[in-house]
């Protein structure tokens, strides 16, 4: 991770001051706030980076969390993942988390019925139903061996890792997505790996002269990230090098999932860590080009290669195509990366509000969700910084940091809404993964936040007099010819003449999994005029005339076959 960005540096008191005012300038009564639920909730979950006074690299990076509707009843629940402590120091036996929702605004800790209570130095979480029984499966990143774990359906899930081929390389793996790349109906596995870092390697690094300090990824090698071929008998085949993935120089932090040029093909975008961005275009033949220096979202506009952490993708301006979000450094500014439609990103956060605002932060997880379900993708950011002594080398910038909340304006504008969303989301947190979920079938976004070395937050989403009467609509999509959870699929919505696009996509943010639900926000709308959904197989289903206030089933080639309406 870079530390100082000469070129903006110079300019880090007087973003301070425009931070401040920005800020101040929002402050007043909300049409939404996000509550902080979780002690209420019964979510009791504190993470253990294994720090003991050594740092080591990897305790700066964790944890990764999950929305997983495990039991399938509706309703999200939770997985947390953990680290533990290094060996020689083990004091806890720390694992992962599994919360049971229990409809009620409260869950119940099921991890050791579930048979999830492995300890590992995880890192992050991706859910998919790889293979297609209709159980959301678990496979979880870590320092070492990551696991894949199998959803059996009966509260239960079994390591299958060495089974199903996936165990051996022992790699600091991050953000994990799948993806049916080749659209063969079944899910494959991208994974993102970090440095080649070891603790018998680990170096020593000082911010001070004096004092040993957390090393940045410069100080060691990349490595590539890794594709998994779902072979459809319960086995993967790592196809790396096979697809054209196998740059090893890369430090991938998170992966996004998105069809940037609307061939029918997705592509995958790595937010890498000191190197440049990665943009691999699908060739639809099993393999993948390199396209992010040519698309211009590599470097940043001064050729620089960032410390890119979260990273996400959408059509944040409703103009066919999705842009992308990417999360970087202190004195580097988030990225927001505008889809011209011509395979070619402009960065359109210098000029903006979002520029000036993330300038002194240090961006985690992120995603673009419409929180006030107007129709128009706003954006969330975790922030935290890596090294507890930072101020004492950068007077500005903070270890803990509040998140960033963007309301989306229209025609790509944007401003920062946070200090408006109630005193506890603005609380200074070491902030790491994030997702969204509607954990209450509300028909509105809630939040769930991960800090590093310490708890975890729910946020629920409780909307305020003009707001509360922005409508949604929850889209369920379920795939035949293509995989079961239909991840892939591109949704369009239509109502009063304006079209919302969103593809139903695993991984984005960073090391973290939000829903596998889409939520589509229609302001005061009562009604989709239109809903086309263009599956993986090339089969394209419509529905007329869906009525706001509920969560529609879509199972391919059958168009609309249940509908919940939204709890009250």
């Amino acid at each position: 991770m870079k530390q100082f960005n000469v070129l903006l540096a110079a300019f880090a008191l007087i973003a301070a001051a425009t931070v401040a005012a920005h800020n101040g300038g929002t402050a007043g009564t909300s049409a939404v706030t996000f509550r902080d639920i979780t002690q209420q909730s019964g979510i009791h979950f504190t993470h253990n980076n294994g720090a003991f006074g050594k740092k080591f690299l990897p305790e700066t990076l964790g944890p990764g969390v999950a929305f997983i509707d495990y039991d399938n009843d509706g309703w999200p629940d939770i997985l947390l993942v953990n680290g533990m402590d290094w060996p020689g120091h083990a004091q806890r036996h720390t694992t992962p988390k599994l919360y049971h929702n229990n409809h009620d605004g409260t869950f119940t800790d099921v991890t050791h019925k579930a048979g999830l209570d492995v300890e590992m130095y995880g890192m992050g979480v991706a859910v998919g139903d790889y293979d297609n029984d209709g159980l959301a499966d678990l496979f979880i990143t870590a320092l070492g061996q990551s696991r894949l774990f199998h959803n059996h359906g009966n509260g239960t899930f079994t390591d299958v890792t060495q089974k199903a081929g996936l165990s051996g390389p022992r790699e600091l793996s991050t953000s994990a997505a799948w993806v049916d790349y080749d659209k063969d109906g079944r899910l494959d596995l991208v994974v993102g790996n970090y440095v080649q870092w070891t603790q018998e390697s680990d170096l020593y690094c000082t911010l001070d002269g004096k004092n040993k300090s957390y090393c940045t990824p410069e100080s060691y090698k990349g490595t590539a990230a890794r594709l998994w071929h779902n072979r459809g008998d319960g086995t993967f085949e790592d196809v790396t090098q096979k697809a054209g993935l196998g740059e090893p120089t890369s430090k991938t932090m998170g992966i996004a999932v998105l069809d940037y040029d609307n061939d029918g093909w997705p592509d995958l975008l790595f937010s890498n860590d000191t190197q440049p961005n990665k943009l691999y275009r699908n060739n639809g033949n099993g393999s993948f080009s390199e396209k992010g220096v040519i698309a211009g979202v590599a470097f940043s506009e001064d050729g620089v290669a960032r410390a890119g952490m979260g990273v996400d993708a959408s059509d944040y301006d409703h103009s066919g195509f999705s842009s992308v979000m990417i999360t970087n450094f202190s004195n580097q500014m988030l990225s927001l990366y505008h889809n011209e439609g011509k395979g070619l990103f402009v960065d359109e956060a210098p000029q903006s509000a979002i520029g000036r605002a993330t300038l002194l932060t240090l961006g985690f997880g992120c995603f673009f969700f419409d929180y006030d379900l107007d129709g128009w993708p706003d954006i969330f950011v975790a922030n935290g910084h890596i090294d507890p002594e930072i101020q004492k080398v950068q007077a500005n910038v903070k270890y803990a940091m509040p998140p960033h909340l963007f309301r989306n304006l229209g025609k790509g504008k944007f401003e920062e809404v946070t200090s408006t969303m109630g005193s506890a989301f603005i609380v200074p947190r070491v902030g790491r993964g994030a997702a969204y979920a509607d954990i209450n079938n509300d028909g509105r976004l809630d939040l769930l936040l991960s800090t590093n070395g310490g708890p975890v937050y729910l946020f629920r989403n409780e909307a305020q007099a003009a707001a509360a009467s922005n409508r949604s609509l929850r889209l369920k999509l379920v795939g035949t010819k293509s995989n079961k959870d239909g991840i892939g699929a591109v949704a369009r919505v239509t109502s009063g003449g304006d079209t919302q696009t969103q593809m139903l996509r695993s991984g984005s943010s960073y090391l973290s999994s939000s829903e596998l639900v889409l939520t589509f926000g229609l302001g005061q709308h009562d009604k989709a005029d239109g809903i086309e959904i263009r599956w993986p197989s090339g089969q394209v289903d419509h529905l007329s005339s869906v009525a706001a206030g509920q969560t529609v089933t879509i199972t391919e080639g059958k168009a609309q076959t249940s509908a919940r309406p939204y709890a009250k």
